[in-house]
């Protein structure tokens, strides 16, 4: 050195790190952050060009549909008495009775099977109207129909039973078969549309 500068003491002068670096250092994180706030807002916009208009498209076929739509209703499909062979069978002691319910029947478009008094299992042991008996796919087709004509007995199915045949079985608190302007309205209702299940959407 000269001899001019001399170092004395045991402590070296501490660098001070250079201005330039840390101007470096803040610059770089800036610019991370401005693309970052780019890269979100490309994101957001290709949303809104690509759900949005999904969501534009569906608003206006529901304000497409006319006031008041509703589904289209269905009809029940039921069979018509003259699809349906009934056993007329009297449970009771008073004589006669299933022969002229068998004859009403008949009038009222029914086909008739037999005719005659209830087994062992019914007989005298029918305390209502009576009892509509059929096979497990009677319930929903063939018995309704049968209980218009008499709307009060019980509808009853036995799974071991085969073929499409019915039985009224008459008890002891039948006294006629309802009136045939009544049967026919409630053969009306069990025939009307019923409303479509759409899952809680409507549809035009």
């Amino acid at each position: 050195m000269g001899g001019r500068y001399r170092i004395t003491g045991d402590k070296y002068p501490r660098m001070r790190p250079s201005r330039r670096r840390g101007r470096l250092a803040v610059l770089a994180v800036a610019c991370v952050a401005v693309l970052g706030v780019i890269g979100w807002g490309t994101l957001q916009l290709i949303g809104v060009f690509t759900g949005g208009g999904n969501k534009a498209k569906a608003a206006g076929t529901k304000a497409g549909c006319p006031a008041g739509a509703s589904p289209s209703p269905s009809a029940r499909a039921l069979p018509e008495p003259g699809g349906i062979t009934v056993n007329v069978l009297n449970a009771t002691t008073r004589s006669g009775l299933a022969k002229q319910t068998a004859e009403e029947l008949k009038k009222r478009g029914f086909r008739i099977g037999d005719v005659g008094n209830a087994p062992k299992k019914y007989d005298k042991k029918v305390k209502g109207t009576g009892v509509l008996l059929g096979p497990t796919a009677s319930l929903n087709t063939s018995l309704p129909v049968l209980s218009a004509q008499l709307p009060a007995a019980d509808r009853r199915t036995d799974a071991t039973r085969k073929g499409g045949t019915v039985d009224l079985i008459i008890g002891d608190g039948f006294k006629a078969l309802a009136k045939k302007a009544d049967a026919d309205k409630a053969l009306a209702r069990l025939t009307e549309p019923q409303p479509t299940p759409t899952g809680g959407e409507k549809s035009c």
